[in-house]
This record gives C-alpha cells, structure tokens and sequence, in this order.
C-alpha cells in the first residue's frame, strides 16, 4: 500500500471552537499522510494557530475528533517558545529528544544555526530564540512535524538552510508561514482554512492561490445569482400573492429559506484597502553616496561604498543577520553620519520610515490615538483628512476594536497598523525595514500592489525572496568585510548573477571560499563591456510611440471595464461577458509589458544623458 493509499498517521474532523465570542472553527478538518509536505494557509485571525494547537493535541475543541496512530512521534514549533527551567539552549534542545533519539544531533542542529549550546535561554535574542527551538523540533527527526511561522526572525542563509533541511526529511511537514517561496519549494498540498472551515487541494502553494481566486469568483457569482432570485420572489410576494392559495405558502417558504441562507452566509474576509498619501515629486538624484564607511572597533560593517538612488528606484538591502543591512540604509538615509565619505540627499526629499522593532508603538495607546495621535476622530491622510473608523476598516480593523490597547494586538494587527500609521503620511520616499514581519499573504499582496504603484522612490530590508523578487528593481546584497555590491533585478536575479544566494556572516576567526566576482564592481550600476553612447533609432522610436499606444490600451480597458460593470451581461450573453473578460486581461498584460518597456528606456536615455 501506498503512502498516499495509507490510514492517515493524524487526523482532525470536524472541529468545531469557540473562544467566547463568534465561532472560530466550524467543522474544520484535515489529514497528514506518511511523508506529507501540507501548508496551512488562512488570513490573520482565522484560526492557523489554534487549529495547528488543536493538531498538536494543545487545544482540546469543544466537538470533533483528533485520531493519532498508535506510535505516531509529533512535534510543534509555537511562535513562542518557552524556555522557562533551563538553563542552556543545549538543555532545552535535549529535552525534546526520546530516549532513543541521538544525543550528537542535538548539538549538530544548534551549530549549523550558529549558537554553542551554552547559550541562556532567556538572553537569546529573537532569532536565536528561533534557532534553538528548531533545533529541539527537528533533533528527533519525528514522524509529524508541525511549524508555525518556522522563518520568523530567520535571515535568509538560515532560511535556505532550513528549506533544504525540511527537505531531506522523511518527516511529514504541516506548516504555517507568510513566505510564499519556502511555501511553494516545500509544499505539495495545501489546507486552506476559511470562515472556519478546511477546503483541501491536491495541490502545493504555487498554484494554491490562483484554485482559491476562481472559487471565490464562482462563489461571488453564485451569491449574485441568489441575490437576483430573492428579488424576483419578493416583487412576485408583492404583486402576485393572490393567485393558488398551496402553491403561494411552499414558495413563500422557499423565499424565507433563501433569505435564511443570504443572513447566514459568511464572506470572504475583505482586503486591506491601502495606498500611500504622495507627496510632491522630489528631485531626479533622491541619494548619492561616495566613498562611505562605517567600522564600529575592528569590525568594518561599511567598507568604501558607492551608491546613486535615481527617483523612482525600488532598492533592496539583503545580507545575512549582523551583517549591517539596517546600518547601511541609516547612512543611505542620512541618519547615520559615515565615518569616511559623503551622502548627498536631493531635494523636496519626505521620506517616511516602517522600521522592523514596532518600538515607536506605545503598548498603553489605543487604536484610535495611534492614528489620529490625539483626541480627534479625524485621521490626516495625505494633504486630507478621513474618519478613523472608516480608515480602521480599510485595513481590516473593526469598530469595536478603536480602543483596543496596542498590547492587546497580535503581532499582524500591529504590522498592519504601523502600516497604517506610515503610509498616512505624505511621502516620495518609502523606508521599508522588513515590512513583512508578521502579515499575512493577502496583506503582503496589497502591499505590493501599491509599491507597485507608488510613484515615489523605495528603500527596502527584506528576507523575503518572493517579496523582493515582486517589489525592487535592484539589489545591494552583502558580499564580505563590509563590501556591498549591487545587481540589477530581484533576488533571483542576484542570484543569477552571482551564482549563490545569500551567505551566513562568518567572523574573522574563520575561513570561507569567497564567492565568485560578480560582473559589477561597486555598489554602482553594473558594468558591461561596450557601454552605449546614445539611443538606437528603434529605441528612440519605441520612446516616441509608447505613449500613445499606452493610452489607447488605457482606453480599451476602461471599455471593457465599462461593459462587465453591466449586471445583466453574464445572464444575457456569457459568451459576451467570458470575451471580454479575456479580451480585459490581454489588454491589462499589453499595458503592463509597455509601462515596464517604457520605463526600461527612459532609465537608459537618462542614464546616457548624465
């Protein structure tokens, strides 16, 4: 018998919980099989957590069935650990070993993840707090490994290592995370929890998300459909009640189930509406850095570097923890003077800052202060003004939650209101130090969106490989003792360039093969070897005409738009409405492909023209 054919190794049905107020998991199920690598997706708040709890056989529901074959090893990694009674990480780790588990394991995990072992628990900072309880889940190499949220904190040497490590495991994996790369290279079937139920694919996350759009189009349309009918019912109760006396009751008892059903009906959670309050347009050259340098001892964190951020660029920072990814974007940013070197700001510069400690968040404010910072119901956005609640709801805040202490909110609410907070000032320049800290992949996709649309210029620190890859146009990624070398592209780029990702920081004590030499030779634009003088004439063409063939592809698509906003066009014509749904999503990529070819040769006609 085959894994997949196999009696399930732990099983949750029909698990239902309540924590004193509306039902937080209402049915919900799911299945690990020998060798299952299951992702566990869901919006902030909709119950991961508990459920993965409940699968842990933490949290006792108050009905369903949790069935672990008999002889069947599990083991949880929580978001927090607990280290209270030992005195060492090597004692925590080796307490979560069985007998018969070797010992040397334990000490081989927790070296691979930089720590000694003689580490206090309690000293440990957020990510070696991380570490070592990975090292205690994977030391006994179960038969059940359940992860919740294991890259939090992670840098991305220590994230790849895991990867691979989970890889070559014959552990069954169920995991919980916002990184949608360590998802899709881990994944091979995915467990959705949504209004408190489980819908399961027999698929990984890559393609999760695009099955989850379609259902949740075809249950739009199906509630729409039902919409209709309870509105020709209730025009046929009005108007034509009088006619067969049996036949009115059985359809007016149709008509109050349908309306039953409407009430009942739970939709999808919304979407952060979100947007940055722009500023006015700063200068061409937002920062040029010549020559800096930072050391702090003997140790260079910044070694002779050179940087120019043009308006509009989206740059990313990435290097292992400690190796001064926040340092160097302060002096990019000028808040931190270079020890040698110089750092020229331009002009009409408002730059707003998301840093990644949420310090600037006192735990005693409530929501609604947090926003408006004073006793006002009032929220400055941009150069206007908006009511708290109403922009609350815009980021999936509700009414009731207004004064809500910052100390009551889960570490994706305060993401989100830190976001808030930021993005309602008026900037041209975005300061990112890992925004996506602890929201969920929804949010991450709002916030993507409107980098994408902000006409500003982004500085950003980030982990996240699939975050980068989406959002920056270069990468300044850590080399060694203190160099910093950028590559045009995202993260896989870099990594195309340079033939590795990211590696851990070694210290001075140790010997590591340096990488190959990438092609650039600062932290400058890369260099090539016949560098163009002047436009061609198709590029100079191209330039002339975009525009225009831009506009008329806007023209279309508002067109198109215009015709699918007509309720009746699926019922009368679904053919029609298919059509120019299709004919919409060509037009919208044709649209796409010319903004970013457009862009690609005013970059270069700029950059011949300095």
């Amino acid at each position: 018998m085959t894994p997949a054919m196999a009696a399930p190794l732990l099983l949750l049905r029909d698990i239902h919980l309540t924590f004193g107020g509306p039902a937080l998991l209402t049915g919900a199920e799911f299945s690990v099989g020998v060798g299952e690598r299951l992702c566990l997706v869901g919006r902030n708040g909709s119950g991961k957590s508990t459920l993965l709890k409940v699968a842990a056989g933490l949290i006792e529901p108050d009905t369903g069935e949790r069935a672990l074959q008999h002889g069947t090893s599990v083991r949880y990694l929580p978001q927090e650990p607990d280290f209270t009674g030992f005195e060492t990480a090597l004692a925590y780790v080796e307490a979560g070993l069985s007998p018969h588990d070797d010992t040397y394991r334990a000490r081989y995990l927790l070296e691979q993840f930089g720590l000694t072992g003689e580490e206090t628990p309690g000293r440990l900072s957020g990510g070696e707090a991380r570490r070592c309880a990975l090292a205690r889940v994977l030391a006994p190499a179960p038969d059940i490994l359940l992860l919740d949220e294991p890259t939090n904190h992670l840098d991305l040497p220590a994230i790849e290592w895991l990867e691979g490590e989970l890889k070559g495991l014959r552990s069954a994996l169920v995991i919980i995370s916002h990184d949608r790369r360590f998802l899709s290279n881990l994944s091979r079937t995915t467990a959705w929890l949504d209004r408190g139920t489980v819908r399961s694919f027999d698929r990984g996350f890559s393609e999760f998300e695009t099955l989850r759009d379609e259902l949740l189009e075809q249950e739009e349309m199906t509630q729409h459909k039902l919409d209709r009918k309870i509105a020709r019912e209730e025009d046929w109760v009005r108007y034509g009640v009088s006619g067969r006396r049996k036949r009115n009751v059985r359809r007016l008892g149709q008509l109050h189930d349908m309306r039953r059903a409407r009430r009942e009906y739970r939709g999808a959670t919304g979407n952060v509406v979100m947007a940055a309050a722009e500023a006015d347009a700063a200068a061409k050259l937002i920062v040029e850095a010549k020559g800096i340098s930072k050391s702090y001892g003997a140790r260079a964190i910044v070694n002779n570097v050179s940087v120019r951020i043009a308006r509009g660029d989206r740059i990313g920072i990435v290097g292992p923890n400690g190796a001064g990814k926040t340092t160097l974007l302060n002096m990019l940013t000028g808040l931190l003077p270079p020890d040698t070197g110089t750092v020229k700001l331009g002009a009409n510069i408002q730059m707003v800052t998301l840093d990644q400690t949420r310090d600037s968040l006192d735990p005693a404010t409530t929501l609604k202060d947090a926003l408006t910072g004073n006793d006002s119901d009032m929220v400055a956005v941009g150069d206007g003004r908006k009511h708290v609640i109403a922009y609350m709801k815009d980021f999936l805040f509700g009414p009731e939650q207004a004064r809500t202490p910052v100390a009551k909110l889960s570490g994706g609410e305060r993401g989100r209101l830190m976001l808030a907070r930021a993005l309602a000032k008026p900037s041209n320049v975005l300061v990112l130090d890992e925004p996506t800290n602890d929201l969920d992949l929804e949010t991450l996709d709002l916030l993507q969106e409107m980098l994408a649309d902000y006409a500003g210029t982004v500085l950003l620190v980030s982990h996240d490989r699939d975050f980068l890859d989406r959002v920056v146009t270069s990468v300044i990624a850590f080399e060694d003792e203190g160099r910093w070398l950028n590559y045009a592209g995202g993260y896989s780029d870099m990594v195309a360039q340079r033939g590795h990702g990211v590696a851990a920081r070694v210290g001075s004590d140790k010997s590591e093969p340096k990488p190959p030499t990438p092609k650039s030779k600062s932290a400058g634009r890369p260099s090539s070897p016949a560098p163009k003088q002047k436009l061609g004439f198709k590029e100079k063409r191209a330039l002339e005409t975009l525009p225009a063939k831009l506009e008329a592809l806007r023209a279309d698509v508002a067109r198109l738009q215009k015709k699918l906003a007509d309720p009746e066009l699926f019922a009368r014509d679904s053919a029609a409405f298919n059509q120019t749904a299709a004919d919409l999503e060509v037009a919208l990529a044709a649209i796409s492909e010319g903004e970013d070819e457009w862009l690609a040769l005013e970059m270069l006609r700029e950059e011949l023209e300095t």
